[in-house]
Formats: structure tokens, C-alpha cells, sequence
């Protein structure tokens, strides 16, 4: 089995240069995956994707090209589960893992915010990314593509 990629849901990533440490640590491909407005990398190591611009274009082209046992970075709930249904191993931006186990919680959970802030029971969205979410992310990241890293050589 190939060693695992990297794919970073990038339009939002408030942790890309911390995925980017990561995956060179660990000597794995990372893609980087959105709209436009991220530079180009002369590393090889490094690929940058940029897809049309429309809803879900990344996360489409993303479970297009992931493969199992690859590590998905994304905040997109619907994102996680469909990358979790292909065998991949997905990790939120704040270092929370999405697993067969929690996937279908978070999706109820994500439509029934959305319903309240549609009837106005609640205002805003998420909570801000804060300092102590950068430090889990670079854990659990750095946990997970050792993980996968090791799985990849069996």
C-alpha cells in the first residue's frame, strides 16, 4: 500500500502551515485543496489543487481523488463523513478526529444547528479558533499520519 496523502480541505484552514510542518516531518504528500488564493509550492511534496469556484466543489474533488487509509483535514461535517465512508482517516481543523463512531452525532448535531439558526433560536456559527486548538491539531495530526504512515506498511 502507497504511503498516505494528505488532503486539506484549504478554503477555511486556519492550520495549513501546521499541516504543512507535519507532513514534511513525516515525509508524506500534502494537498492542498480550494478556490484559488493559495501560492503555489516548488516543493514536491507539495501540491496545491484549485478547483472551480461553487458549494462543495472541494470536498468533491477531494473524495474524488482520496483513497484508503489517505488523512482528510476539514471542518465540512458532510466532508468527514463522506471521506470517512471511503476508509480515509479525517481530522477537524481544532484536532477533533471524525470516526465511524461520531460521524453520525456530528451530522445530526450540524443539521440541528442549522435548523435553529434558520428559525432564529440561535445566532452565529462555531466558536473561534483558539491557541489550544492549534496545539491539538498539531498532535492529533502528528498521531494520525503515524497512524496511517505505519498501516501503509503492512
Amino acid at each position: 500500500m502507497p504511503d498516505p496523502t494528505i488532503f486539506v480541505d484549504a478554503d477555511a484552514c486556519p492550520v495549513k502551515e501546521e499541516a504543512r510542518k507535519v507532513a514534511e516531518r513525516l515525509g508524506l504528500v500534502i494537498c492542498f485543496v480550494s478556490n484559488g488564493g493559495i501560492r503555489p509550492s516548488r516543493d514536491p511534496m507539495v501540491r496545491v489543487v484549485v478547483v472551480p469556484a461553487g458549494a462543495d466543489a472541494a470536498d468533491d474533488w477531494i473524495v474524488d481523488h482520496a483513497q484508503s487509509n489517505d488523512v482528510v483535514l476539514t471542518a465540512d461535517i458532510p466532508l468527514a463523513s463522506r471521506a470517512i465512508d471511503k476508509g480515509c482517516h479525517v481530522l477537524g481543523f481544532t484536532g477533533k478526529p471524525f470516526t465511524t463512531a461520531s460521524i453520525g452525532m456530528a451530522l445530526a448535531m450540524r443539521d440541528l444547528k442549522q435548523h435553529l439558526r434558520e428559525t432564529g433560536e440561535i445566532q452565529g456559527y462555531n466558536p473561534g479558533f483558539r491557541p489550544a486548538d492549534r496545539s491539538a491539531f498539531l498532535s492529533a495530526l502528528d498521531t494520525l499520519g503515524r497512524k496511517a504512515k505505519s498501516l501503509a506498511g503492512k
